[in-house]
């Protein structure tokens, strides 16, 4: 067989690239997303203790299943105001270095599976505190979805969180 017999690889066939999977959610109205693959659980209210002296983003720790889990509310990580004290909002249970984190939203969405070739760099219009945690957006129909880097929502100057 030739070169100019050679069909393409399976994920260039008819123009499609790969796609990637992301748990959606919102945060004072804006739609986000992280990676599924690293996303280990989704919570609603969940029990936490409040750790001394922590910074403001650390709701905590909760127990999940046995393990100890630091909670962080990411509205206040990425510069929102506090939400509403009788809103204990939802959890996104995710992974990193081997450490369970719960990333405390406002609303978990569904999972949505996007075409590669449809990701673009964060526009410059992009809210500064966003641009500090994103790695880039999807123009949807209904908005902009902006897809969150979670090594860097869990880096406090540069040394990761640790769970206790």
């Amino acid at each position: 067989m030739s070169h100019s017999d050679a069909k393409p690889a399976a994920t260039e066939t008819a123009g499609f690239g790969h796609s990637e999977d992301f748990v959606s959610f919102t945060i004072a109205g804006q739609l986000f997303g992280i990676p599924v693959l690293k996303v280990q659980d989704v919570l609603a209210s969940y029990k936490i203790t409040r750790i001394p002296l922590a910074p403001a983003e650390i709701m905590g720790q909760l127990n999940l299943r046995g393990r100890v889990v630091t909670a962080i509310d990411i509205r206040r990580r990425i510069g929102l105001p506090p939400r509403d004290s009788d809103d204990k909002g939802m959890s996104i249970v995710v992974e990193n270095d081997n450490e369970l984190y719960s990333l405390v939203v406002d609303s978990v969405g569904e999972v949505l599976s996007l075409s590669s070739n449809a990701f673009e760099p964060s526009p410059p219009t992009l809210d500064p505190s966003f641009r500090t945690y994103a790695t880039g957006v999807y123009r949807l129909d209904h908005g902009l979805l902006v897809v969150l880097d979670v090594a860097s929502l869990l880096s406090f100057g540069g040394i990761a969180v640790a769970a206790a």
